[in-house]
């Protein structure tokens, strides 16, 4: 796969289903953290970073934090 010739499409598939991104939301005025798909699909939300990362260890992916 030549990576310098993705189209959007494929560029969005890329790290599926092995990678996670979460980074710190607000919701309804508390600090949470908001937990996507490689392609930036909403999946979850937890209270706290430890439980934000566990979810997504527990799914056999990697974590990447989105600042």
């Amino acid at each position: 796969m030549d990576i310098r010739n993705l189209t959007p499409e494929q560029l969005m598939q890329l790290g599926m289903p092995e990678v996670a991104y979460f980074k710190p939301v607000m919701l309804h005025g508390v600090r949470a953290y908001a937990i996507h798909a490689a392609n930036g699909t909403p999946v979850a939300v937890a209270a706290d970073r430890d439980i934000a990362i566990s979810v997504v260890l527990d799914r056999d992916m990697q974590p990447i934090w989105v600042h």
